[in-house]
C-alpha cells in the first residue's frame, strides 16, 4: 500500500494557519476543526512548518500567560516529517516511530499535497487486517469462490 492510496479516502482539504495569526487562533480551529494539527503556510501546496496541541503545550510551558498571543510562527515545529506520495506505508510508520509523531507531511516533488495521520495509519492497517480475517475465514470454511 502506498500514500496516495490512503490520501484517497481522506478529504482532500489541508487544514492550515499562517505565520502571523496566534496560538489562541490555531487552538480556536483545533476545537471548531476537532484536530490537534494544522500546516502553518502562506498558500496552498507550500509549508512553512506545523503546529500541534504538544506546540502550544511546550509554549505555554516556555512562556506562560505570553503564549496564547504569540505568533504561531514562533512556536511552529520547522523540522518537519515529510514522505512522497509514492512511499509505502512502512515508511510512514518508520518515520512516526522514529520521529515521534503523529502526522507525516505528504509532499509529490516540492507540492505539499496531504497529511497522513496516526490514526489514518491504524485505520488502514485495521481495514487490512479484517480483510485478510474475512478472506481466511472463508477459506477455511470453503466459501468465496466462484
Amino acid at each position: 500500500m502506498i500514500v496516495c492510496d490512503i490520501l484517497k479516502g481522506k478529504a482532500p482539504e489541508i487544514i492550515s494557519v499562517t505565520p502571523d495569526q496566534t496560538m489562541v487562533e490555531a487552538l480556536r480551529l483545533f476545537r471548531d476543526s476537532n484536530i490537534g494539527f494544522v500546516v502553518v503556510s502562506r498558500s496552498p501546496g507550500d509549508y512553512q512548518g506545523t503546529v500541534s496541541e504538544r506546540d502550544c503545550c511546550n509554549a505555554i510551558a516556555d512562556y506562560g500567560s505570553e503564549a496564547p498571543m504569540m505568533r504561531v510562527a514562533d512556536i511552529m515545529n520547522r523540522d518537519v516529517a515529510t514522505c512522497s506520495i509514492r512511499d509505502g506505508l512502512p515508511l510512514v510508520m518508520a518515520i512516526m516511530t522514529m520521529r515521534r509523531t503523529r502526522h507525516v507531511l505528504i509532499m509529490d516533488g516540492e507540492i505539499l499535497v496531504g497529511v497522513i495521520s496516526i490514526g489514518d495509519v491504524v485505520k488502514h492497517r485495521l481495514e487490512e487486517s479484517l480483510h485478510t480475517e474475512q478472506v481466511l475465514h472463508d477459506y477455511i470454511a470453503g466459501t468465496g469462490y466462484h
